[in-house]
């Protein structure tokens, strides 16, 4: 069947009308081959970066179901649990499903740390429908006899693999374990580490796999350079970039929490605003420098790319890989946060020797050469020691993407759950 709009779907009219309202009428890749399987009841395995509409891929069938069982007693309990990893993604799901469930009587709450609970506990007595948490606040509120999950009718897992890279595994297993197994599972993942595999084995149920590759967003739509700098040029260098006021809206990634700081401070002292964002910062500091970055009063955001996955920010002028990713996946994630919406957007990379052998993964996966701005390319395949230049690196990342998958095919394995498919009877696509 051939997707070309959201009436090809079979919505509910109030969330035709709502995408409507946001002049969205095409689905994304995602969105396309997610929505039916999730409308015909399935558990489903998403492999896709930000950007690719996978929130409006599990929220606009969540929203059609919950529209569709109105009538029915109000519950007091959450039907829907959406787990994120950080506060800046749990708040834009929630803007997301208020935005599609605008002509609906949808009964919302967003919880995350970092801030007092007792505004997030009033919100959830008065009886909700759709709960979107991060996991530790959500365990706190659980314990403290705050939230029980008894009803819960579809469960979402988003960025799984930050889950794991932030330590938070082990919670989300403890949350899926309170929830019924009769439920609708989706898990969401830019990548496929053995540890998310094996969540996923756990909790899906004979999952429909669907697997968008990032490296064609990369490829078609933004404007891609390299200049190859050695590791005490490249500050110089990234200062000097900036007296171009194209550069406007920019996000610089690094390797590590020290560098990033570092960058922010060079360029702040250059007349540059920049704000750093990484995992030592508080959920509070992040944020105000998320919106700052947002609104326009900075122009730089320097991020590890764990800090920022998940954000969504429009118009990102440039992104600038102060150092080159340890995995070639990343380079695609990073610059995926430009040229969104049919925006223009450039990438521009500072490759030093010891990164050259990382440039070959990118480009090997990419299926292109990266044209050279400045300096020479450098022969070899030269590494740098995991995670970081010399011995101010970091930690790198673990597992890779997963990439070849059998897109819209049954996974094997799945959770020990039988159950038969939520919605029974026929397909409402054959409806």
């Amino acid at each position: 069947m051939t997707v070309s709009s959201f009436s090809d779907l079979g919505l509910a009219e109030p969330i035709l009308r709502a995408l409507h309202d946001r002049s969205h009428t095409t689905p994304t890749p995602i969105q396309a081959k997610a929505i039916p399987e999730i409308l015909d009841g399935a558990d489903l395995l998403g492999i896709a970066q930000t950007g690719t509409g996978k929130t409006g891929a599990f929220a606009l069938p969540i929203l059609d179901e919950l529209n569709a069982e109105q009538s029915r007693t109000k519950y007091r309990t959450p039907r829907a649990l959406i787990l994120a990893p950080t506060r800046e993604l749990a708040i834009q799901i929630g803007d997301e499903f208020r935005a599609y469930g605008k002509h609906i009587a949808l009964r919302l709450a967003v919880i995350f740390g970092g801030v007092s609970q007792h505004s997030q506990v009033r919100d959830l007595r008065r009886g909700i429908d759709v709960l979107v948490a991060t996991p530790g606040r959500l365990l706190d509120l659980m314990e403290q006899g705050h939230v029980e999950l008894r009803d819960v009718e579809f469960l979402v897992l988003d960025e799984a693999d930050r889950m794991l890279d932030m330590g938070f595994i082990r919670d989300v297993r403890k949350i899926v374990a309170r929830v019924p197994e009769d439920r609708q599972t989706q898990l969401f993942s830019a990548t496929m580490p053995p540890e998310i595999a094996k969540l996923a084995k756990e909790i899906l149920y004979e999952p429909v796999r669907i697997d968008i590759a990032p490296k064609q967003v990369a490829v078609e739509v933004i404007r891609q350079g390299i200049h190859f700098a050695e590791p005490k040029q490249k500050l110089d260098l990234l200062c000097d970039m900036f007296a171009d006021p194209a550069l406007s809206k920019v996000i610089v990634f690094t390797r590590t929490k020290h560098r990033a700081n570092r960058v922010a401070e060079r360029l702040n002292k250059s007349g540059v605003d920049a704000q750093a964002i990484h995992g030592n910062k508080s959920q509070g500091a992040r944020q105000r420098a998320l919106e700052a970055f947002r609104n326009g009063s900075c122009r730089v955001l320097v991020a590890t790319d764990i800090a920022a996955r998940g954000i969504d920010v429009p118009e990102v002028s440039h992104v600038i890989n102060y150092e080159m990713p340890m995995e070639a996946e990343s380079y695609v994630h990073r610059i995926g946060r430009t040229a969104r919406a049919g925006a223009e957007g450039a990438a521009i990379s500072l490759c030093a020797t010891e990164e050259a052998g990382l440039l070959i993964d990118i480009e090997k996966l990419i299926g292109r050469k990266i044209p050279v701005e400045s300096g020479q390319r450098p022969a070899g395949n030269a590494r740098p020691k995991q995670g970081g230049q010399g011995r101010q690196g970091g930690r790198g990342r673990h597992g890779g993407g997963h990439g070849g998958g059998q897109s819209g095919g049954k996974s094997q394995g799945g959770g020990k759950r039988s159950r038969s498919r939520r919605r029974g009877g026929p397909s409402r696509r054959a409806a």
